[in-house]
């Protein structure tokens, strides 16, 4: 696995996004977690020990399935999937839940920290700790607490606490918030974020952790068919799994890349009604990173609506 920073024009920024905006007291934090991800990748027993948990421990590689019928109800064209819900805890969260928390115990670190929506993070979250013998607090919006049970079941069965946010809306970007506090005032635990934002270094490590979904699907299509695909589509909430599949696929310019953002009730709605951050948010910061942002007319990041829990996010990776 080699690292290479896709999109960066400097050091934690893609052109303009990105970036560290985040209050003086957790700058020293970032800064060592940095320092510890560059001797990480560069450590081929890190690398050793995180492959042999990718394969034995979350199985990987990930299939990729034909969907024959479901290709011939839309337009004839051939439809494959790359089957992350395959992985040990059931989606793509727990490449990077493993990778950072990996990296947090070769820091020394003993507790963990993660925010959740959908509860997918959070389950990864509570597994890499279970697995690495470490604490583990999930902040979670108390919305997404109420309408992913079973989700929070399998947290607390891990040894995780499950801190409700009942701030605003009480969704992702709550839970974020919240676990960001928290880090602020636990500066002895790590902080174990879930998608592609968030200050320098995060969206740099997160991506690294999940190209293996695009490293794998790009050699499993040409494997099996010689050639690449025409097009590669993931949803985008954060992005991380985005930006997971889409890695292997940046520098082919034959393959159109596609990012599907939440509508919602419907754009046409407004504000409120969807989480199509790219479509109709613009440029601003939020939770310490510059990126394109759904605001409010206050000029605060907006409440937003999707029904899946992890995608209803006001802001978008670098």
């Amino acid at each position: 696995m080699t690292r290479t920073g896709i999109g960066q024009t400097k050091r934690g920024y893609y052109g303009d996004y990105g970036g560290r905006f985040v209050p003086e007291g957790i700058t020293g934090l970032l800064e060592e977690l940095e320092r510890a991800f560059d001797d990480a990748v560069g450590d081929a027993g890190f690398q050793r020990e995180l492959d042999k948990l990718l394969k034995e421990y979350v199985g990987r590689p990930s299939a990729i399935t034909e969907c024959v019928n479901l290709a011939g109800e839309l337009s004839g064209g051939r439809l494959f999937l790359k089957r992350e819900d395959l992985n040990h805890t059931g989606a793509h969260k727990i490449n990077n839940a493993l990778g950072q928390a990996l990296l947090a115990k070769k820091m020394g670190k003993t507790r963990l920290i993660a925010e959740t929506g959908a509860g997918m993070h959070g389950t990864a979250s509570a597994t890499a700790a279970a697995l690495m013998g470490m604490e583990c607090t999930v902040y979670m919006g108390a919305v997404d607490v109420e309408r992913q049970g079973p989700n929070v079941s399998r947290m607390k069965a891990l040894g995780t606490k499950v801190q409700p946010v009942h701030d605003g809306q009480a969704t992702l970007k709550e839970a974020v918030d919240a676990a960001l506090d928290a880090w602020m005032e636990e500066t002895d635990a790590f902080y174990l974020l879930g998608s592609v934002v968030g200050p320098a270094p995060y969206p740099e490590i997160v991506r690294y952790f999940q190209s293996v979904i695009g490293r794998e699907a790009r050699a499993q299509i040409l494997e099996r068919e010689g050639r690449l695909p025409d097009e590669v589509v993931a949803c985008v909430g954060g992005g991380s799994n985005a930006i997971g599949i889409f890695s292997g696929f940046l520098d082919d310019k034959e393959v159109a890349i596609t990012g599907v953002e939440p509508a919602g009730k419907g754009l046409q709605f407004g504000i409120g009604a969807h989480a199509a951050t790219l479509c109709v948010g613009t440029p601003g910061v939020v939770h310490g990173f510059n990126t394109y942002v759904l605001f409010d007319e206050k000029g605060d990041p907006a409440p937003v609506h999707s029904v899946a829990a992890g995608l209803d996010y006001p802001g978008v990776g670098p």
